[in-house]
């Protein structure tokens, strides 16, 4: 699955500390969380008990680094254990009192040739409501993609953004593409 910059800045929120970043480290994360078993570290991954115990082992002639689809595997796991209570927390958070949202993107809407309307690149920076880090998340979750995503949050920023809450431009729609920053603050 192709994870986009929306996913990516969701995820980054989510965490107060850096994952592990190394191979080596990664694997002693997956060996701590599963009470330094490789027997279950190897039925994690899909590989041999005697395949995790080369990975980890001190000897240095005896050592063998993981491929990359074990190295993607491994990722995966670390992702899927890191920090999950903090996580469930800061979601919360999110949903209920909302985030900050950061982004460099292209914003365009319908106006007249040559106008400061036109589409162009623009730093944003809004305050957003849970109702819309609910729709993001519930979004996530149910497997949608970047494009449904870049929807819910175009529609959240036309009406905070650009139509002050209802409050100016009636009946503008707003779209953006060319995502090349999102970013996400909670608390």
């Amino acid at each position: 699955m192709n994870v986009g910059e929306i996913a990516h800045g969701l995820e980054r929120a989510l965490r107060t500390r850096p994952v592990p970043s190394s191979a080596g480290a990664r694997l002693r994360f997956l060996l701590a969380a599963h009470q330094g078993s490789t027997r279950r570290v190897a039925a994690v991954l899909g590989v041999s008990q005697r395949t995790v115990q080369r990975w980890v082992t001190k000897k240095p002639g005896a050592r063998r680094l993981p491929g990359p689809l074990q190295a993607q595997a491994i990722e995966e796991a670390v992702l899927a254990r890191w920090q999950p209570r903090v996580r469930a927390r800061r979601r919360a958070q999110a949903e209920a009192e909302g985030f900050v949202f950061h982004t460099r993107a292209r914003f365009g809407f319908a106006a007249a040739a040559g106008s400061s309307d036109d589409p162009r690149v623009r730093w944003i920076t809004q305050d957003l409501p849970g109702e819309v880090a609910r729709e993001l998340f519930a979004a996530r979750d149910a497997g949608a993609g970047e494009q449904q995503q870049t929807v819910i949050l175009a529609r959240a920023l036309g009406h905070a953004y650009f139509r002050e809450w209802g409050c100016r431009a009636h009946g503008l729609h707003v779209a953006f593409s060319d995502i090349e920053f999102a970013d996400f603050s909670i608390g």
